[in-house]
C-alpha cells in the first residue's frame, strides 16, 4: 500500500513508519521538524527510516496552505495516518499559538487534502487528555468529553469534531484514536520517563507530582503502533452498511467515523514507574514532591473493550519489560 504518515520524525510516527516499511509498504513521511524538542533526535529518526528504499521524506509544516493537497495529488496515498501535532499538556500554557497553528489549522489543511484526494481510510491521533475533567473510570469512548482542561486537549477535541463533519459530508472512512501515555525507545524528551532518566544518570533529584500517587495508563510504543496498523485494516462502514461491534462501539450513525482508545487498561502509579526506572538504571534518586500542575489529571485509565473487539488484542507490554528497553536505548543513543 501507499501510506502517508504526517509527523513521521516524531516518536510515534517514526515507530509506525518503521513498522509499515518492514511490511513492505511505500511510506511518504511528512514532518516540520519543529524545535519543541531536540531537532537532532527527530533527524536521527528520519535517518533511520531513510535506510529503507520505500521511504520518502518530505519536510514541511502541515498548516502550510496547499502543501498537503499537492503532496497527496502527487503520491496518491491509499491510507493517511495523521500524527503531526503540537504535543504537550504544559507547553500549551506557554505557547498556545503553536496548538492553534498545528492542531487546528494543520488538521484543517489535512482534511481539505483528503477531501480533494479521497483515501481508503483516514486515521487521526487524538489524546487521553480529551477526557479532561471526567471522573468516571475507566475512560470509555462513549463518555461525554466536554470539559477539556488545557488548550492541547481542546484542540484535539476540535480536530475530532472537524474530522467527523468531513467524514459525514464527504464519506471519508475515518478513525480517531486517543493515546494513553506512550513510552519506549526513541521517546520524547519532554516526557517524564525521558526526563527522569537523564536526571538520575546525572545524579540530580527529580520532581514528583502528587506525591507519586498519580496514575497513568502507560502504553509501550510498539504495542501502540501495532494497534494503529491493525486499525488501518478496519475502516468504519458507511451509515446503514455495517453494524456496530457491540454496545461499546462509537460508530457514528451519520458518518463512516469511529473513536477508539489505545491503551493497556492497567494504570500504574508514578512511584511504581520510578521504582522500575531505578531498578533498570541500578541507581536511587532523590524525590522532590510537588502538587499536580494546572491541567494535569490524577489518573488515566483506558477502557480497551472497543479496541479488543476491533483488532482482537490490546497493548500488553508491562513496565517491567518496557522501561528496561527504554533505558537500553537511552544509554546506547547518548553513550551513558
Amino acid at each position: 500500500m501507499r501510506i502517508l504518515v504526517t509527523g513521521s520524525a516524531g516518536f510515534i510516527g517514526f515507530h509506525l513508519s518503521r513498522l509499515l516499511l518492514a511490511e513492505g509498504h511505500a511510506v511518504t513521511g511528512l514532518d516540520g521538524f519543529s524545535d519543541y524538542y531536540d531537532v537532532g533526535l527527530k533527524r536521527a529518526r528520519h535517518a533511520e527510516l531513510a535506510r529503507h528504499p520505500g521511504f520518502e521524506a518530505i519536510e514541511g509544516r502541515i498548516e502550510t496552505p496547499g502543501l498537503l493537497r499537492a503532496l497527496m495529488a502527487r503520491t496518491a496515498p491509499e491510507i493517511v495516518v495523521h500524527l503531526a501535532a503540537q504535543a504537550g499538556v504544559r507547553y500549551s500554557l506557554e505557547n498556545p499559538q503553536a496548538y492553534a497553528d498545528a492542531n487546528l489549522m494543520g488538521s484543517f489543511q489535512l482534511l481539505e487534502a483528503v477531501r480533494a484526494h479521497p483515501v481508503r481510510h483516514l486515521l487521526l491521533a487524538s489524546t487521553s487528555s480529551a477526557y479532561g475533567g471526567n471522573t468516571e473510570l475507566p475512560f470509555r469512548e462513549t463518555d461525554q468529553a466536554v470539559s477539556p482542561l488545557t488548550l492541547y486537549a481542546a484542540s484535539k477535541l476540535a480536530m475530532e469534531a472537524m474530522a467527523h463533519s468531513y467524514s459525514h459530508l464527504f464519506a471519508i472512512p475515518t478513525t480517531a484514536f486517543r493515546f494513553f501515555t506512550v513510552y519506549g525507545p526513541w521517546g520524547r524528551p519532554d516526557m517524564a520517563l525521558f526526563l527522569f532518566t537523564g536526571k538520575i544518570l546525572a545524579g540530580e533529584p527529580i520532581e514528583v507530582f502528587s506525591g507519586g500517587s498519580a496514575e497513568r495508563d502507560f502504553t509501550y510504543v510498539t504495542d501502540l503502533v501495532d494497534a494503529i496498523r491493525r486499525l488501518a485494516d478496519v475502516p468504519p462502514p458507511l451509515p446503514g452498511t455495517g453494524a456496530p461491534v457491540g454496545a461499546c462501539d462509537t460508530l457514528s450513525s451519520s458518518a463512516p467515523y469511529r473513536l477508539v482508545n489505545i491503551g493497556g487498561g492497567r494504570p500504574v502509579r508514578l512511584d511504581a514507574m520510578i521504582a522500575a526506572l531505578e531498578a533498570a538504571l541500578g541507581r536511587r534518586v532523590e524525590r522532590i514532591l510537588k502538587p499536580l500542575p494546572p491541567g494535569d489529571v490524577a489518573r488515566t485509565h483506558a477502557s480497551t473493550e472497543l479496541l479488543q473487539a476491533l483488532i482482537g488484542r490490546v497493548p500488553e507490554t508491562p513496565i517491567a519489560t518496557g522501561i528496561p528497553a527504554f533505558v537500553d536505548w537511552y544509554r546506547g543513543y547518548y553513550g551513558v
